[in-house]
């Protein structure tokens, strides 16, 4: 069984991230799995993938339940600063920022059924053990959910669309443009950076000097987050910051900054 888990590691693991939010936590997650495994008697198992499954999404589940409260932390997108078009259909596959923001916000029970069921075809009969519920209850407990995540910001599918809205935005930081970044954002922008919270075109616009301070004294690299249009930034050739921007219908609805540095370290490829 051990060897079938290494075979099934890469999808375990995006299980265990798409339940965790962290890519640290994720392969904690499947440590503990597979010392689990390494000591279970699995002569009378009949289906590998399916058990393999159980026992990550389990040790996720608990994993959850044991958090506790605490300030926003923000989730662990792939960051891809390569924009050839081989990476950019790679990174198309990764779970979006705003999408595991979702995530974070739903009870372990929800998270482990719409992201077992929703993004992983595991049928409810196969869920409901594992939080003690009836299929039906674990049915609802999908939909809950899957309502939550829908209700999200969607981005526009078109990358190219994408990057030329984020390139609007940077070139009216760099000038100093307040019309110009009020242009581009849509009026109930979301900016999340840390602790602090920015809601309201004009709001966030009006941060202009902090994005020109982006923009003007770091390089800018372009990047992939999450598989959404974003850059990061580089002050003396370390990286500094990461920018993550949702676009739709070509207006940004929600920027996320990470700048923490051990998280930036982690996430760039």
């Amino acid at each position: 069984m051990i060897a079938q888990f290494e075979q099934e590691r890469t999808r375990l693991r995006a299980i265990a991230h798409r339940m965790l939010g962290s890519f640290a936590e994720a392969d904690d997650a499947l440590q503990e799995a597979w010392l689990k495994i390494e000591r279970a008697d699995t002569s009378e198992v009949e289906n590998p993938q399916g058990w393999l499954t159980t026992v990550v999404a389990r040790v996720c589940l608990n994993m959850l339940r044991d958090r506790r409260e605490h300030a926003f932390e923000m989730p662990d997108p792939v960051i891809d600063t390569r924009e050839e078009p081989e990476h950019q259909a790679v990174a198309r596959d990764e779970v979006g920022l705003a999408m595991l923001i979702v995530l974070d916000t739903l009870k372990p029970d929800e998270r482990l059924a719409f992201v077992l069921h929703d993004m992983f075809a595991v049928p409810f009969e196969d869920i409901a053990p594992l939080i003690d519920k009836t299929p039906a209850a674990t049915r609802q407990l999908a939909s809950r959910a899957r309502k939550r995540v829908q209700d999200r910001p969607q981005p526009n599918v078109d990358l190219p669309k994408q990057r030329e809205v984020v390139n609007a935005f940077l070139k009216a930081s760099r000038e100093g443009d307040l019309e110009g970044l009020v242009s581009v954002l849509h009026p109930d922008v979301t900016l999340k950076a840390g602790d602090l919270e920015v809601i309201g075109g004009r709001a966030v616009a009006g941060r202009a000097s902090t994005f020109r301070q982006y923009a003007t004294m770091a390089e800018i690299r372009p990047a992939l987050i999450g598989g959404e249009a974003g850059f990061v930034s580089l002050v003396d050739g370390v990286l500094f910051s990461a920018m993550a921007f949702t676009v739709r219908d070509d207006k940004i609805v929600a920027i996320h900054v990470i700048q923490d540095k051990e998280q930036l370290a982690a996430l760039v490829s």
